[in-house]
């Protein structure tokens, strides 16, 4: 009996797939988590923005129901409401969330520096552009109405709703590989600031790079970033990276800006018949 040799991708990459919020727009990630602080403090349990971060990537009513399973928030729940939080509580804020989250998309959708530089030296390598994103469809539409405007359209879009399960499930990943009309999945590079969008990209079979200072994990504007002192960029930079590592990304970057060099070397790798 004989088996055939592993088969192996030598060619270029094929498809990058960006998530939004932190990644392509949206410096800090801000739009979701303020949302987040206000549908709770609504309901009576004030929460920080370090809280409301915590399941960042996430599609947003399982975001808002892991954030009522942080330990500090639901203690606090039960002192302010005499009973933990259930699936009631969560229906109804994230029913909140949605309106909220709608009416104040477009004043955080400005790109990211360096988005369409790098969106467009891709397109020139003929490698095409999807996304993946935990807001609903009709967040989504608002996001690329706004992105548009300013010259960002991507190939593919895929929300958390139109798939069985977001992050960090594969399946967003995998539709947009159907839709773009790819092959294989190690021709892809999943590019994402939070933990869960990484490990959609790991689960789907891709290479993944994580985006350190523009997204989740440092959380502040693009304004407030700039406004830091260089000695506390540092220690939020470490923080960060080291945070991104813990969910094994093959590469780990501050910004959209600085990916291309981590292209250049993965195309190297698969000349040499690596997989993620």
């Amino acid at each position: 009996m004989t088996t055939a040799p592993p088969r192996t991708n030598r060619g270029k990459i094929q498809a990058a797939l960006l998530d939004w919020a932190g990644t392509t727009m949206d410096f800090g990630c801000m739009a979701p988590a303020v949302v987040f602080v206000k549908v709770f403090e609504r309901a009576g349990v004030p929460i920080s923005m370090d809280e409301a971060r915590v399941p960042m990537g996430a599609h947003k009513r399982v975001h808002i129901q892991k954030i009522t399973q942080i330990d500090a928030v639901k203690k606090r729940w039960e002192a302010k409401h005499g009973r933990p939080p259930d699936d009631q509580d969560v229906s109804r804020m994230f029913a909140e969330f949605v309106p909220f989250q709608l009416e104040c998309l477009s004043d955080y959708s400005e790109l990211i520096p360096g988005t369409l530089e790098v969106v467009n030296a891709l397109r020139a390598r003929g490698i095409k552009i999807g996304s993946t994103t935990g807001y609903l469809r009709e967040m989504m539409e608002i996001n690329l109405r706004d992105a548009k405007k300013q010259g960002y359209e991507p190939d593919s879009t895929v929300c958390a709703s139109d798939v069985p399960a977001g992050r960090p499930y594969p399946y967003m990943c995998l539709q947009n590989v159907i839709n773009l009309q790819v092959s294989p999945v190690h021709a892809c590079v999943k590019i994402d600031d939070t933990i869960p969008g990484i490990e959609e990209g790991l689960n789907a079979g891709m290479w993944t790079i994580g985006l350190a200072v523009s997204g989740n994990e440092v959380g502040l504007s693009l304004k407030g970033w700039n406004a830091l002192p260089d000695s506390e960029k540092r220690v939020r930079r470490e923080r960060a990276y080291q945070r991104l590592r813990t969910s094994g990304p093959h590469y780990v970057v501050d910004t959209i800006a600085d990916m291309l060099p981590c292209f250049d070397e993965i195309e190297t790798r698969l000349a040499r018949g690596e997989k993620p």
